[in-house]
């Protein structure tokens, strides 16, 4: 992602180190007493992970992440367009009383931590800067945000605005403006004057745009289709459309959105919107999504190489692991690529319910030009929470068994416990890549 090194490129490897002390520490934390597949956690789980860096902020965050937890997803603020516009109600952020209609194992909807005053009082500080420190913003949206700061941070993290608030303002204005230029030149002409190939992309768009996360019907409402067919048909010309990409652009229709709906995502009405929103909400959701994409070029052209990719070292990382899985998946002749396309191609989007997926995408964002490799680590840790139940599945039990993964009632818990895994597995291979090769 680009717009992952905009304002603090400089630091990527000091941004992970800085990170290394408060999240290696909290992952330990989640995970004491646990048993995981694979002898690295248990063999090297006594080993010190913290280096001096380590800051005990996070000593009391599991307690004060089960007491704070409200349902707030969705509940962003109706302020105003630009990105300054939130500042004024950071000090007193939304009610937890909630009219999310999720169940109760569902509710803990805005992450770990993300509602932890002494949290919130550390990016109220970060934003309320002349010049947002972008590093630090990383290492604190790594472990959530708060949803109603969300929007804000997001475009922060991406690139997308500026890290001074004094240009913040004129430069979404003009990007804005940008995008409406672009939908007249390349949306709004006939046929006529497109390609063949453009031609063929509006129509496969068109087959997509119904099909975007079926589980939630808010994306079938007839302008949000309308939205996200003139998102994708404008998108980056260096690699056009694939099928995939329309689901990475949900979180971030969401997240806008939430800026001007309040309530739970399901009582929406876009009938409240004025077209100036829809306008300001599009553009900022397609240079989001260039932003994020411009990092994973090779993801999304054709063949996707960037994934195949992936794939073949999510394969070596689960056999160093968890050999035992990893055998018993070759001995049933299952192929990675039958599951883990998927998961890489729509980042895990269709594999765990949707109030989670912002939280998710908190910690992608932090990573930035370091989220394709973090995303093996991520989809290593969700395929070993069922590493027992895999070893008793036959070929073709497996293959429905992971096509219907049972995350459906999975609520921030189980999230934060595949992150923090990934988190361990990241560091232990990283600072001793030699440790479990074969």
């Amino acid at each position: 992602m680009s717009g992952g090194g905009g304002g603090g490129g400089g630091g990527g490897g000091g941004r992970r180190t800085t990170r290394n002390g408060a999240s290696t520490r909290r992952s330990a934390t989640m995970l004491k007493g646990r048993s995981f597949p694979g002898k690295v956690l248990l063999t090297r789980r006594s080993e010190p992970l913290s280096p001096p860096e380590y800051s005990p902020r996070y000593e009391n965050d599991r307690d004060e992440y089960e007491q704070n937890e409200g349902s707030q997803e969705g509940k962003g603020q109706a302020s105003g367009n630009t990105a300054d516009s939130m500042s004024a109600k950071k000090s007193n952020p939304p009610s937890t009383s909630s009219t999310n209609s999720l169940p109760d194992a569902q509710g803990l909807v805005s992450g770990a931590r993300a509602t932890d005053s002494a949290r919130i009082a550390k990016f109220t500080n970060e934003l309320s800067r002349p010049a947002v420190i972008l590093d630090k913003l990383r290492e604190l949206s790594w472990s959530g945000v708060p949803p109603y700061m969300r929007p804000n941070i997001w475009r922060l993290l991406l690139g997308y605005a500026p890290p001074n608030a004094d240009r913040r303002e004129g430069v979404l204005t003009r990007k804005r403006l940008e995008y409406v230029e672009c939908v007249s030149q390349y949306y709004d002409i006939p046929d006529t004057e497109r390609s063949d190939e453009e031609i063929n992309m509006l129509r496969q768009i068109a087959v997509d745009c119904p099909r975007t996360v079926p589980d939630v019907t808010f994306f079938q409402h007839p302008q949000i289709q309308k939205s996200l067919e003139r998102i994708l048909a404008i998108r980056h010309p260096a690699s056009g459309y694939v099928q995939g990409i329309n689901d990475l652009l949900t979180p971030f229709l969401v997240v806008f959105l939430s800026e001007h709906l309040e309530g739970n995502m399901d009582t929406w009405s876009m009938e409240k919107l004025s077209p100036q929103d829809v306008s300001n909400i599009e553009a900022d959701c397609y240079w989001c999504l260039s932003k994020f994409l411009d990092g994973m070029q090779d993801h999304y052209t054709f063949a996707q190489p960037g994934i195949q990719r992936l794939v073949f070292r999510l394969k070596e990382l689960v056999h160093r692991i968890d050999e035992p899985v990893s055998k018993h998946m070759e001995e049933q002749g299952l192929d990675f690529l039958q599951f883990a396309f998927r998961w890489f191609n729509c980042l895990m989007i269709r594999e765990i319910p949707f109030h989670l997926v912002t939280r998710l995408w908190d910690t992608y964002l932090a990573e930035g030009d370091y989220l394709p490799d973090f995303l093996v680590y991520i989809s290593a840790s969700f395929l070993l929470t069922w590493s027992d139940k895999l070893k008793k599945l036959d070929f073709q039990e497996m293959v429905m068994f992971l096509q219907h993964l049972p995350t459906r009632n999975w609520a921030h818990h189980e999230l934060e416990m595949v992150l923090s895994r990934a988190y361990m597995w990241h560091t232990m291979f990283k600072s001793s890549p030699s440790h479990l090769a074969s």
